[in-house]
């Protein structure tokens, strides 16, 4: 079960390229249900996701790069490329994705919980910005199909 919230972020008040980040790229095989592949760094992972926003089932299964690359031709949708950094928030790490490509200019910040009673007790900082969890418009299986949402 994957529980996170996600956050449309403006601006950071920190310098946050002293944290770690991965380089991610994803594309999505199909989107009902959600099927996706990823290159995060030098890992490949093939993702099914459930339904839902704030909570919902995922299973991940690592992949050769010779079978991402071969998935990668049934893609459908726009790749979502991604720099994620890595930034600890108290007992928890939250993760700021810097888009890139035709989703430039666009930051979200997301924490994953290990309940759902965590995940809304959270009180994110300030700099998080607007919660969008519930939004669509930012989940990347739209971001994918319609690129950038309107309010940004």
């Amino acid at each position: 079960m994957e529980i996170e919230r996600k956050f449309l972020t403006k601006q950071i008040p920190f310098d946050i390229t002293v944290y770690p980040f991965k380089q991610i790229s994803q594309a999505y095989i199909s989107f009902s249900p959600t099927i996706r592949i990823r290159q995060s760094d030098d890992a490949y992972i093939l993702t099914v996701k459930g339904k839902g926003h704030l909570a919902r089932e995922e299973f991940e299964l690592p992949l050769k790069k010779e079978d991402y690359d071969r998935l990668l031709l049934k893609t459908e949708g726009t790749p979502v490329v991604k720099k994620r950094y890595l930034v600890p928030v108290g007992e928890y790490t939250a993760e700021v994705d810097l888009y890139e490509g035709k989703l430039e200019g666009l930051m979200t910040t997301e924490v994953e919980f290990p309940s759902l009673e965590a995940a809304e007790s959270f009180a994110a900082p300030e700099w998080f910005g607007k919660d969008v969890s519930e939004e669509k418009a930012y989940k990347n299986t739209s971001l994918s199909l319609y690129g950038m949402p309107k309010e940004v």
